[in-house]
């Protein structure tokens, strides 16, 4: 155990997760077809149907869909929030899925068993003392809402989730405090990659020619609905916190050449714009001259800015796992491609997944985003995919969870405690183990606490500790001062 710094009273330590990703019961209380309900299984090398998880037209009978199953959360949550408390953890960050009260998404009344399972999740959470943290939109909008109107690409998306957002916050603000709109809304940075596309903002059936333009446009209806958010929050109550979140992966430059500083400067732009118009209410001045640079047309009406301009969220949610570098491409408009221009770090090492590991880039992260946006932060996501042995003796030994955690952690108290950064908890993802959001695995396990359950579902279900569960039990203990 090594020494840490002492976090803030009331700091509130937890876990995260995703509906999607653990809940099951798929089909079951009038709950909708979501985006996640129509991806195929994969794993880290290869994936059902080839190249990445497939999405289908339809449910097919002999697909492999574990965002079907999860981890069966949507039986077991009252089990498992009792382990949540014996862990310690003080917040739980999830999410609604959108399908369980609005199966299709259109609709103008709400799925009462859908709201009523919240309702009943909730309480549970509130009874073990653990602070609900509630994403309204990760990665599981209905698929109808694609297949009909296109996902995001549509305006008429914004009057929908309005709807969602009024019912949901009328619903559970008088027990739900933290709010975050659009999870890691800026993966679609990946434009190029119909996945992310698909799964941020509901787009497919797209040329390549269009998707970048297409992704802005999308995003800036999601930018005008998340502003939306806050100004319906605060109407229906003034203490609600409503926050955005983002994908944190710094961007540095490949050598201390200056076009490779500069090319890094604008990809840190490029890649955090979404969280500069939440925070601050604006466009950064370079973006609409890239855009009339090359030929977009992207949709912004006065009332938009307007909107945007007076909402603008309360605190900052975001992801922490990785970081890349990048050098110049010879390009005076420093054009940036998320899939291509960047590379590795070779002071880093690499998961079994091929992401760096970098613990000093949490600080950096921090500084960054305060320098520029002065909003609260929240540390939502942050963890490590391994592969967990159970033992003979019902043990999982995780210690290089354990030394990832240390090193992140450490870093993230230090921008706390000596640069002075208001953060208002962390969350790492996943407390348990879950299906992955990329590849549908659960061999890929993130959790504290082990699930007897394999890539086809099959196992006991049954939960185990990991090694790493005592550590973390620990650290919440001492409030970071024992790492």
């Amino acid at each position: 155990m090594s020494k840490g710094y002492q976090m803030p009273d009331g700091f509130l330590w937890g876990a995260a997760v995703a509906a999607h990703q653990l809940e099951g019961g798929w089909d079951l209380d009038g709950k909708g077809v979501s985006i996640a309900d129509v991806m195929l299984a994969g794993d880290n090398k290869s994936v059902q149907g080839g190249g990445r998880r497939v999405v289908t037209d339809t449910i097919l009978p002999d697909g492999n869909y574990p965002n079907h199953r999860g981890i069966d959360f949507y039986h077991t949550y009252p089990q498992d929030f009792k382990l949540f408390a014996e862990l310690g953890i003080k917040a739980f960050r999830t999410s609604i899925a959108w399908t369980r009260i609005f199966p299709n998404g259109d609709e103008t009344e709400p799925n009462e068993e859908g709201l009523e399972f919240y309702d009943k999740m909730i309480d549970e959470m509130l009874a073990n003392g653990i602070e609900p943290v509630l994403t309204m939109s990760h990665f599981e909008m209905p698929y109808h809402l694609v297949t009909e109107y296109g996902g995001w690409r549509n305006r008429k998306l914004i009057d929908f989730w309005t709807n969602f957002v009024e019912v949901i916050l009328k619903r559970y603000g008088d027990r739900v405090k933290y709010w975050m709109t659009f999870n890691e809304i800026n993966n679609q940075m990946w434009w190029k990659d119909t996945h992310p596309m698909l799964q941020n903002s509901g787009l497919k059936d797209y040329s390549e020619a269009e998707a970048e333009e297409l992704m802005y446009q999308a995003s800036h209806h999601e930018l005008v609905a998340s502003a939306l958010t806050t100004k319906i929050a605060h109407e229906i109550n003034s203490d609600l916190q409503i926050g955005c979140m983002v994908a944190f992966n710094p961007v540095y430059p490949a050598t201390s050449k200056p076009e490779d500083i500069m090319m890094a400067e604008r990809a840190m732009q490029n890649r955090y714009y979404w969280g500069e118009v939440h925070a601050t209410g604006h466009y950064p001045n370079w973006l609409p001259n890239y855009w009339t640079h090359k030929g977009f047309n992207i949709q912004r009406t006065a009332e938009d800015l307007e909107i945007l301009a007076k909402y603008p969220v309360d605190y900052v949610g975001f992801s922490y796992y990785m970081s890349w570098t990048v050098q110049d491409q010879g390009d005076e408009w420093l054009f940036y491609d998320e899939g291509e221009n960047h590379g590795d770090n070779p002071f880093l090492k690499k998961s079994d997944w091929g992401w760096q590991i970098d613990p000093v880039g949490v600080r950096y992260a921090m500084n960054w985003m305060w320098d520029r946006w002065q909003k609260p932060m929240f540390i939502v996501e942050n963890g490590f995919g391994a592969y967990d042995k159970l033992e003979d003796d019902e043990k999982i030994h995780d210690d290089y969870r354990i030394a990832y955690f240390q090193g992140h952690i450490e870093a993230m108290e230090k921008a706390v405690v000596l640069d002075g950064i208001p953060l208002l908890g962390y969350c790492p993802w996943s407390g348990i183990d879950i299906v992955s959001a990329s590849t549908g695995e659960m061999a890929k396990r993130y959790g504290f606490i082990y699930v007897d359950l394999d890539d086809m579902g099959q196992g006991s279900g049954k939960r185990y500790k990991k090694d790493s569960f005592n550590w973390y039990q620990n650290v919440i203990k001492t409030n970071g001062a024992e790492l």
